[in-house]
């Protein structure tokens, strides 16, 4: 997990570097300081001069001014690594999302990514930060302090070596009981976070029912539960403190008793006032390091969970590749399945499409009808390889789609989604996802064939009109047709609109249908619709039934010979013929 951590510190490694040399040089001179005031101690004891006293004041001077130069230029390197570290992590889980095949994305709740990208992340940042400088400075000053205590005090630094492993057993005790807990937090955070995106995004549904009461209680419920979990383990993390203290007090206690003590008793033969000034603040360096390392502990110990979920999206590997020689070219918008089998996960016991054979030549109008859950989206989904087929074979141009380039073929496919996304930004920013290099003239010709330029001209600003995020400042109709003009701007060799005309009056939808027939005609184009009047002029109409095709045919075909079709064709127009009638 550490090493897959640290490939994230790249640029990084000169301020990681330096941060531990720059502490170690702070604390050598804090850890010489002590020593040089108890000379000079000593010396203005035995009558010493004013030079003198100048002479050692000078040199602590220098000193002091010297660990505060080496401690602000490691806070300066370190806050650089630290951050730096977090800008990457969040990078390379960011792009390592975008190669995320669908199947990928499945694995993880959007509210769980979000939540690595976000707190755990922070949560690494913060214990890289105490790991460079803090778990550094900590050890060392423990080490140097122990040492001059030796060299200063003599038998009675002893009294420090019986404190460490008590700490030892106490931190250890604090560690194995806390660790679960964090691990179960950060799981209840996921569901939290997963609760307040389900809410902002279904808003309008939770207010039209008018649920805002048991959204709020819900929501209390998780919050509560997730409280309940830190508090536990921050009442588990909370001896930390105590415990220091306890040990901190009791070494003075000794110190101070033993040490006057020894002094009296030797006339200060044995220990001088300096020597034992000397002790006590080195005793405090020593317990303060040891304070300090416990809230490391803290910290790491909240961090290696959140370096794990980190670590998951970073390994997680896209079930998804290019072949090692891939094809670059799409010859032309062909698609044949040949006896396609597919389920979502090889755990699932259903087939999502079983035993589907297909043949479509480029240039041609596909319809495709079928009821809720006839697997319609699955079967275009194949096409541009968003999913592999579990048996058979997806071909495109007349070649395996698993041959080409994953870039490449996804190009040459557009797809027009029911729930398109529109993107914050203006107009024309969102018409060129479609084509980045597309002229003004261009877009407001795909526009007007998509029926968008009558809506768009209407704005004060036009093309330059801003979109807020999601498209929440336009109407599910007018994001369907800008999604469409979007994707014409593609000139794709195969367009898929998956009921991507719903919220458009019929006369509109005719209009886009009839556009595309003269603006693209020799591109493929795969309509999938719950009305038949979308889908009545196509060349040919598939049946979806369960997950099989149950019929292929003109309209005139499988309205006289299909009964599927039939019926949904009468239960749709059964309300005009009676109003005719």
């Amino acid at each position: 997990m550490v090493r897959e951590l640290a490939k994230s510190i790249r640029e990084y490694k000169k301020p990681a570097i330096a941060t531990p040399i720059l502490v170690s040089l702070e604390v050598v001179m804090e850890c010489i300081i002590p020593f040089i005031i108890a000379t000079l101690v000593n010396q203005i004891k035995s009558g010493c001069s004013i030079a003198v006293i100048l002479k050692y004041g000078g040199i602590l001077v220098l000193m002091a001014a010297l660990s505060l130069t080496f401690g602000a230029l490691a806070g300066t390197t370190c806050a650089t690594a630290s951050c730096g570290l977090a800008k990457n992590l969040r990078k390379d889980m960011f792009y390592k999302i975008q190669g995320y095949s669908f199947e990928n994305i499945d694995k993880f709740l959007v509210s769980s990514l979000v939540t690595r990208m976000t707190t755990d992340v922070t949560n690494v940042q913060m214990a890289y930060m105490m790991i460079i400088r803090t778990a550094i400075r900590s050890p060392l000053m423990l080490v140097f302090a122990f040492i001059m205590a030796f060299v200063m005090g003599g038998r009675l630094a002893w009294v420090f070596l019986f404190v460490i492993p008590f700490l030892g057993v106490g931190l250890g005790i604090v560690i194995y009981k806390a660790m679960p807990l964090f691990r179960k937090v950060f799981k209840k955070y996921d569901k939290l976070n997963e609760s307040i995106q389900e809410n902002v995004k279904a808003m309008r549904v939770v207010k039209s029912f008018v649920r805002e009461d048991y959204e709020e209680e819900k929501f209390g419920v998780a919050a509560a539960d997730v409280c309940a979990d830190f508090t536990r383990a921050e009442r588990i993390l909370a001896w930390n403190a105590p415990l220091m203290q306890f040990c901190l007090y009791t070494v003075m206690a000794v110190v101070l008793s033993f040490g006057s003590y020894i002094i009296i008793t030797s006339r200060g033969l044995e220990l001088d006032v300096g020597q034992f000034s000397a002790l006590l603040t080195y005793s405090f360096m020593m317990l303060s390091s040891l304070m300090m390392l416990s809230m490391v502990f803290v910290m790491i110990i909240m961090a290696l969970e959140s370096g794990k979920r980190i670590v998951e999206v970073l390994r997680e590997e896209s079930t998804l590749e290019d072949p090692e020689n891939p094809i670059y070219e799409v010859p032309d918008g062909s698609i044949d399945f040949d006896h396609v089998n597919f389920k979502y996960s090889a755990k699932a016991k259903k087939w999502a499409l079983a035993d589907v054979n297909l043949h479509i030549k480029s240039g041609e109008t596909i319809g495709i009808i079928g009821g809720t859950g006839s697997s319609k989206s699955s079967l275009i989904q194949l096409i541009s390889r968003l999913y592999d087929v579990t048996e058979g074979d997806v071909k495109v141009g007349g070649i395996d789609v698993r041959k080409y380039s994953i870039e490449a073929l996804r190009n040459q496919v557009a797809v027009v989604l029911q729930k398109n996304v529109l993107f914050s930004g203006t107009i024309k920013e969102n018409l060129r996802w479609g084509n980045k290099e597309a002229t003004d003239e261009e877009m407001i010709q795909a526009c007007k064939l998509a029926c968008a330029d009558e809506f768009i001209t209407q704005f004060p600003e036009g093309y330059d009109t801003y979109i807020e995020q999601g498209g929440t400042n336009v109407s599910g109709g007018q994001k369907q047709r800008l999604c469409i003009a979007r994707a014409l701007l593609k000139k794709p060799k195969i367009l898929i609109l998956d009921d991507s005309t719903s919220a458009v009056d019929t006369k509109t939808d005719a209009s886009i249908r009839r556009a595309m027939k003269t603006f693209i005609p020799e591109t493929t184009k795969i309509i999938i619709a719950q009305r038949t009047a979308s889908v009545e002029d196509a060349d040919r109409i598939i049946v979806m039934e369960g997950g099989r095709i149950n019929a292929i045919g003109t309209h005139a075909e499988l309205l006289a010979g299909n009964e599927i079709y039939r019926e949904i064709y009468t239960s749709q127009n059964k309300a005009g013929d009676q109003d005719e009638n």
